[in-house]
């Protein structure tokens, strides 16, 4: 009887071994902006994979795109993500010079966004205002551009 439970025992850690080790699946989030006034320029979009880089002073962003505003509504996909938690950063370039323009107080003059919906208050939102989880194979998350 013994010989049948090490075969057993042996396939049980083995397969408990590969399911630890096995790295978690990629996923993909779909990022649409909605409320595009003007369809000229780009939406310009950052994605944040933490708090000290949505927050801090460096603001380098896990990935940028931008997405050419052809109407008014646009969507990018940014593919193989890890699972967790992820905040966004966005303008509409409506000029096309690849900047956030601002009056002459350092307001912004063109549209913008934040994931969430999360507002300005005395400056951009902080990372727990506009982060959100992607968990799931594709995530959808909706911007209102503006």
């Amino acid at each position: 009887m013994t010989h049948f439970r090490t075969p057993l025992l042996a396939t049980a850690v083995l397969t408990a071994a590969f399911v630890m080790v096995r790295p978690s699946a990629a996923q993909d989030l779909a990022v649409t902006f909605e409320g595009i006034k003007t369809p000229t320029g780009a939406i310009m979009v950052a994605l944040f994979d933490s708090e000290a880089a949505f927050d801090g002073a460096d603001g380098r962003p896990l990935r940028s795109v931008a997405i050419p505003a052809t109407g008014a509504r646009v969507q990018t996909l940014f593919k193989d993500l890890p699972a967790g938690r992820y905040g966004i950063k966005s303008f509409h370039d409506v000029d096309g010079d690849g900047k956030m323009a601002t009056n002459p107080f350092g307001m912004p003059t063109e549209p913008f966004a934040f994931s969430n919906r999360a507002t300005i208050m005395m400056g951009p939102p902080k990372w727990a205002a506009a982060a959100f989880s992607v968990d799931a194979p594709t995530t959808t998350h909706v911007m209102a551009i503006d």
